[in-house]
């Protein structure tokens, strides 16, 4: 039989990066498998339920924040209704509901929230104490995650948009790869400055 005792102190130096991967695998699916849209961002549903006025209200405020930056840039640029992006040549882009970065911003939340203290106990749940202070911390924290994400989702799409205007056939990789893994590892950057920087600073006091 295996020593339990053992195991667990084989495991405690990668507890937290258990913790993140099991959080980010579940967050992730939880979100695939419950929020359903169409890809014309005509509705999006949540568990049966309509959500798609705030979706619609991101994908339209991030495509007139891309065609803004974007037409710092290129004098070729125009917008098509509230979501399409185009160029004279013919190549364009559309925002839709998938564009609006709210799902990097859900699992950035459920990141932070599940990252634990370095040790809790029941008695430890008091105004004065370092893990209340630490739980606090969360709710200052996850905003500023999701201003990151806010301007890292405009600024990868206003990216993706410039440099496909002569090279079309670049989008896939750009959105389906590059840019897509870049936000995940921004959200890791982020989480490893909460465990590593904050969390330890605040449990001290």
């Amino acid at each position: 039989m295996y020593d339990v005792q053992k195991i667990r102190e084989r495991v405690k130096p990668y507890k937290d990066v258990i913790v993140f991967i099991i959080t980010l695998l579940v967050a992730n699916y939880f979100w695939k498998f419950t929020m359903v849209g169409d890809e014309n961002g005509d509705a999006v549903t949540w568990f049966g339920i309509d959500i798609t006025a705030p979706f619609e209200f991101m994908a339209c405020h991030v495509a007139d924040a891309v065609y803004w930056i974007v037409g710092l840039f290129r004098d070729t640029v125009y917008k098509v209704g509230d979501h399409v992006i185009r160029y004279d040549n013919g190549v364009g882009t559309s925002i839709i509901w998938g564009c609006t970065g709210l799902k990097q911003s859900f699992i950035f939340m459920c990141l932070i929230l599940t990252v634990l203290p370095v040790r809790f106990r029941i008695s430890d749940l008091g105004f004065r104490n370092s893990n209340f202070k630490f739980q606090i911390a969360k709710l200052w924290f996850i905003p500023l995650g999701w201003l990151c994400c806010y301007a890292f989702n405009i600024a990868r799409i206003a990216a993706i948009t410039l440099l496909i205007e002569f090279h079309p056939d670049w989008f896939h990789f750009l959105h389906d790869y590059l840019f897509k893994y870049l936000f995940y590892a921004m959200l890791f950057g982020l989480w490893v400055i909460f465990v590593e920087k904050i969390r330890p600073r605040v449990l001290s006091h």
